[in-house]
C-alpha cells in the first residue's frame, strides 16, 4: 500500500509540474510573439496608425479590431499600403506568415477583438450546405458581390472584389470584420453554421463549369446584352452592306 501510495503521488506530482511547465512555456512564446510583433508594427505600420495603434488622420485606430483583422489585412497583402486614399487590393503579402502571426498577436493584446478562425472552418464540406450557403450568399452578399461571386463595383469609385480566389480562412475573417466598405456580419446575423454554409457554395462556385458555353466572366446581363448588340448590330450592318453590293 505504501509503494502503490508513493508511485500515485510521483506520478501525481510530475503531471502538475509537467502542466506548469507547459503553461509557462505558452505563455512565455506568446509574448515573445507580442514583442516581435510590436517592433514590426513600429517599423512598417506605426506612420499612418499611431505608436500605439491609436490611429491617425489617414488610417483607423487598431484596438479592439482584433488578430483576424490584421491576419486578413496584412496576410492577404492588401496592408501596408502607401496610398491610403485608394481601396486597399489583394497582393502579394509583405511579410512572412510568422511576421504576420506575430503583428496579430501584438493587436490582439492590445484589445479583445475578433480572433483569427479555428480549424472549425476546415469541417465545412462536412457541415455545410450548398443549397443554404446560396440563399444566404444571394440575401447577404450578391447586392455587393455579384450573384455568382466575381465582385462589382460601388460608389464612390470602390469596389466589391472577386471571391474566386478566397479561401475559407479569409471568408470567414472578412464576414467577421468587415474590411473596407463590407459590413460586419456577426455570429448573431449570420450563425458559424451559417457561414460554413456560405463557405461551401462559394467553393462550389470556384470549380463550378460554365455548361451554357462562354461564362462572359458572370457578371450579369450588361456584357451579355453588349456582346448581342455588338454581335447583331454588325450582322445587320454586314447584311446591308452585303444587299447593297448585290443591288448594284
Amino acid at each position: 500500500m505504501l509503494l502503490l501510495f508513493a508511485l500515485f503521488m510521483i506520478g501525481t506530482t510530475f503531471s502538475v509540474a509537467s502542466a506548469s511547465t507547459k503553461q509557462a512555456s505558452g505563455s512565455l512564446s506568446r509574448s515573445v510573439a507580442i514583442d516581435e510583433g510590436r517592433q514590426i508594427f513600429l517599423k512598417g505600420c506605426s506612420s499612418c496608425h499611431g505608436l500605439n495603434a491609436e490611429g491617425g488622420s489617414i488610417a483607423p485606430s487598431l484596438i479592439g479590431v482584433g488578430a483576424a483583422s490584421v491576419d486578413f489585412q496584412v496576410g492577404t497583402g492588401r496592408m501596408p499600403m502607401a496610398d491610403m486614399t485608394v481601396q486597399a487590393m489583394r497582393k502579394t503579402p509583405a511579410y512572412t506568415p510568422e511576421q504576420v502571426a506575430a503583428v496579430a498577436a501584438y493587436v490582439a493584446s492590445l484589445a479583445p477583438g475578433p480572433a483569427i478562425p479555428g480549424s472549425e472552418i476546415v469541417n465545412y464540406e462536412r457541415d455545410g450546405s450548398t443549397a443554404e450557403g446560396g440563399e444566404l450568399f444571394r440575401t447577404n452578399c450578391a447586392m455587393c458581390h455579384n450573384f455568382a461571386g466575381q465582385g462589382g463595383a460601388l460608389s464612390q469609385g470602390k469596389f466589391a472584389p472577386t471571391l474566386m480566389e478566397s479561401d475559407p480562412k479569409t471568408i470567414v475573417e472578412a464576414m467577421i470584420t468587415g474590411p473596407q466598405s463590407m459590413p460586419v456580419f456577426s455570429d448573431k446575423i449570420i450563425t458559424p453554421a451559417e457561414k460554413l454554409s456560405i463557405i461551401k457554395w462559394i467553393k462550389a462556385a470556384q470549380v463550378e463549369p460554365s455548361l451554357g458555353g462562354a461564362a462572359l466572366g458572370r457578371v450579369g446581363p450588361v456584357t451579355e446584352g453588349l456582346l448581342a448588340w455588338t454581335l447583331g448590330l454588325g450582322l445587320l450592318i454586314g447584311i446591308a452592306v452585303w444587299l447593297a453590293t448585290k443591288a448594284r
